[in-house]
């Protein structure tokens, strides 16, 4: 399980996290939604342990990120890839880094999103190198895989691979994924509980198909919603 107690966060006079409290289950899809700037990357990059709340705490399975980076798989949304990299270069540097990596996993996920290892970073299309960024995440056997923005800027088609990969890789109830993004539509029927944030705090939460059930709205609507109403 993870957890955020009442954690703030601000960079220079911008709030970026206010108090936050997030409690994320293990063993489910996790929608973490808002506009930009909502605070979801600040809160996923909380989690993996590369930023360090100001006031609060963060915990995972009892324990700060710091202990836990062996058990988070982290999709950034930034493209971290090294131009001059193959795709088997990029393989080889988090394989050294993670012996959780599967390999044979790595493999199958090539040839199921067409992609081959000399295929070199400088050269391939942004949907590639989408796909390239995910098969290197996901190729481990992490127990937390935190998605930031995985969709951002990428054609439909691409976005459906992702997503089917997703689907086919998820270990249900060993594995949590939490998926920041503000493109709700495109992972509606994906994810089983939902967080909306914004400005740093959490507007609304709860079970996916219990939400839409009570309002009678897709999740996009309900976040509009929320929103609205907090104003």
């Amino acid at each position: 399980m993870i957890e955020l107690k009442d954690v703030s966060k601000k960079f220079g006079t911008v709030q970026a996290l206010d108090g936050i409290n997030l409690v994320i289950p293990r063993g489910k899809i996790v929608g973490l939604f808002g506009p930009n700037g909502a605070g979801k990357s600040t809160s996923l990059k909380m989690i993996a342990g590369l930023n360090r709340p100001d006031s609060g705490e963060v915990r995972i399975d009892d324990k700060l990120p710091g202990q836990r980076r062996d058990i988070i798989a982290f999709l950034p949304e930034i493209d971290y890839l090294y131009s001059w990299w193959t795709i088997k270069d990029a393989a080889a540097f988090i394989r050294a880094f993670y012996p959780d990596w599967e390999e044979d996993k790595y493999r199958e996920l090539l040839k199921f999103l067409n992609l081959q290892e000399d295929m070199k970073i400088s050269k391939i299309s942004k949907g590639q190198r989408a796909k390239a960024k995910l098969i290197l995440t996901i190729s481990r056997q992490a127990p937390y895989l935190l998605m930031d923005e995985p969709l951002s800027g990428i054609d439909i088609l691409t976005r459906e691979e992702i997503i089917n990969t997703l689907i086919r890789d998820y270990r249900a109830g060993e594995q949590t994924i939490v998926i920041s993004t503000h493109e709700i539509n495109d992972v509606e029927s994906l994810v089983d509980e939902v967080i909306f944030i914004d400005n740093g705090q959490v507007k609304l939460e709860g079970n996916a198909d219990e939400l839409r059930a009570q309002k009678g709205l897709s999740l996009a609507e309900i976040m509009k919603e929320a929103f609205r109403n907090a104003q």
